[in-house]
């Protein structure tokens, strides 16, 4: 079976047959165009509270130490404009806020290795679906619990997390049996690319629901959010399948196509390496990279609009639509790292210069632009968003980085090593809001330049790891069970050669038929 299998890959690959292989429609582009919609939902329900927040809590008057730093009476003008608004209805403070910001990554890390690990078990498909379900009924609760105790929320933000905490690692375990490693860049940035269009829409509609929506406003973002959610797990339940062998609809050239590429039998992961995991140093720099950029993407996240509102002075609905524009440029700069990636290794560019190229230059570039902005005042304000911009364009090109270096050196177990990385990776969900909210008390410019501080130095730090410690080739423990099967007998039939055989005339005879005075050649193709 295998060997037709190889035979048929082998005809596509190397005739004009591969022009038969399906491409933009093909399915599995398809699951890239759904996942990239289901990334959009699930960072819909995870940043709506970000910019919701801004106008669910009361503002008060800034104390002279701040108001001083503002000499533009422009600066003056706005934000005695936006300071208050009919929608404000909490009096939560900055702590608890921060406190309630940093509630889902509590969630959010606890099921990253078991997301990997139960869409390796039991298949990507029920794992996400699952997760969504979930996420967009407690998605649902929140402006009731919001009106009942700030510590119902939290509770709710913290299940939030639990839940879409499985779709990251399912996902990243499906593709590693989806994509075919010349399309491998491609695939997964496009498909994880929805994430950052997910910011974009939240926060330049938040801004606008704020005002405008029905429930005092901010309640509408929550359930419009839930009801986009629902049509998509339609859709996700209906057209996709686990693995390329079992979705009902696929062409046997898309099929071979994909299988002869990634080179796996599609068989449920069911043992997993954990002790050759932990001791891999290619896991290690991936490790190392995906917490840094995790401690940029999330002080980003969940400070970007208070940022905008407590140093450049915008207004809510300005603040939402211009929160939105990085992540607008950091969906093309994701698209196009990919597609340049995948370029490049048809121009004979090995893949370890080619991570490492993307992913230092993400980190360099984001760096400096984050600490430029720390010296940007309000009456800068558009340079701030330019140098905001840019930060988080640089950042997008980490998708042709390290977020997909676990599926070159180990795609049987991406989804397992992608959960790990992203749990110890969502520390920094946890801590960087409390960092900001303990560096900002006062909410000026200077101490948002050390929150900037911070960033570049984390910056510097993953650069310089993944530069010199990240590997491309597959690890020893990721080999297939078939390989290792193959491996083992090869060892014990040499083994028997050499304990069972003689020499005689340039020809092996068995001892046991030289006993018997029956000579038979033993002939081997390894």
């Amino acid at each position: 079976m295998e060997q037709k299998l190889e035979k048929k890959a082998n005809q596509i690959v190397d005739t004009d047959d591969v022009k038969n292989v399906p491409c933009c429609l093909s399915q599995r582009w398809i699951l890239a165009y759904i996942g990239f919609f289901g990334f959009v939902c699930m960072y819909a329900l995870r940043v709506n509270l970000s910019v919701g927040i801004v106008c669910m809590v009361k503002s008060y008057p800034e104390n002279s130490t701040n108001a001083a730093n503002n000499t533009n009476p422009a600066c003056d003008e706005q934000t005695s404009n936006s300071s208050s608004s009919n929608t404000e209805e909490f009096d939560w403070t900055k702590s608890e806020q921060a406190t309630l910001l940093s509630a889902y990554f509590y969630g959010y890390l606890v099921t990253q290795m078991p997301g990997g690990w139960l869409a390796g078990r039991f298949g990507g498909k029920r794992v996400i679906g699952f997760g969504l379900v979930i996420s967009f009924l407690l998605n649902s609760l929140t402006p009731v619990a919001s009106r009942y105790d700030i510590r119902v929320v939290t509770a709710i933000r913290v299940l939030l997390g639990l839940a879409s905490g499985l779709m990251f690692p399912a996902f990243h375990s499906m593709w590693g049996k989806w994509a075919p490693p010349l399309e491998r860049s491609r695939l997964t940035s496009f498909c994880y690319a929805g994430s950052f269009v997910g910011n974009i829409i939240t926060f330049a509609a938040s801004g606008l629901l704020c005002d405008y929506g029905f429930d005092n406003g901010w309640g509408s973002i929550f359930y419009l959010t839930s009801i986009v959610t629902v049509i998509w797990l339609v859709l996700w339940f209906i057209f996709v399948a686990d693995t390329p062998t079992e979705h009902p609809r696929i062409s046997e050239a898309e099929r071979i196509y994909i299988e002869s590429g990634i080179g796996d039998k599609q068989t449920r992961v069911l043992t997993t390496p954990w002790l050759a995991i932990a001791k891999s140093r290619a896991m290690q720099a991936c490790l190392v990279a995906h917490f840094c950029n995790n401690w940029i993407n999330y002080t980003l996240l969940t400070g970007l609009p208070t940022f905008m509102k407590e140093v450049l002075k915008f207004d809510i609905k300005s603040n939402g639509i211009l929160s939105a524009v990085p992540y607008i440029a950091m969906t093309a700069s994701t698209v196009l790292s990919g597609q340049a990636a995948d370029f490049l290794r048809t121009k004979s560019f090995s893949i370890k210069a080619i991570r490492k190229f993307f992913q230092i230059t993400a980190f360099v570039g984001a760096g400096a632009c984050l600490v430029a902005t720390g010296f940007v005042s309000c009456e800068q304000k558009m340079i701030g968003v330019v140098l905001l911009t840019l930060a988080v364009t640089f950042e997008g090109m980490c998708f042709a980085g390290y977020m997909v270096n676990q599926v070159d050196f180990a795609p049987r177990y991406a989804g397992v090593l992608f959960g790990i990385n992203n749990a110890i990776a969502s520390v920094p969900g946890m801590v960087a809001p409390l960092v900001v909210g303990a560096l900002t008390p006062n909410k000026t410019q200077e101490e948002w330049r050390n929150v900037f501080y911070v960033c570049g130095g984390v910056c510097l730090l993953g650069a310089t790891v993944f530069g010199l410690f990240a590997r491309t080739d597959l690890e020893p423990w990721a080999a297939e069970p078939v390989e290792t099967e193959i491996q083992d007998t090869i060892k014990k039939v040499e083994e028997y050669l050499q304990k069972n055989t003689v020499i005689h005339d340039n020809k092996a005879f068995d001892k046991s038929d030289l006993n018997e005075e029956k000579g038979s050649t033993i002939s081997i193709k390894l």
